[in-house]
């Protein structure tokens, strides 16, 4: 469920950035609430399976990085 529910908020986030941006681009409502509805649509289907697919991921592959550089390393 939290998966749905992140993607529908994922989805929320990408039609208003679509319609925003399009609209600021063309000021065309009509253009604007089309590209805002096929575009983040696609994306939304995607993402949730993007999403899945790291889920599967084996954590081992996954090392952590040490990011404070080579005088902390183990």
């Amino acid at each position: 469920m939290r998966d749905v529910l992140k993607t529908l908020s994922y989805g929320t986030l990408h039609f208003t950035v679509g319609f925003g941006v399009t609209y600021a681009l063309t000021g065309e409502v009509a253009i604007a609430a089309g590209v805002a509805l096929i575009e983040p649509a696609v994306n939304t289907v995607v993402f949730y399976f993007h999403e899945k697919a790291w889920a599967r991921w084996p954590a081992r592959i996954m090392k952590p990085l040490d990011f404070r550089g080579p005088a902390h390393s183990a």
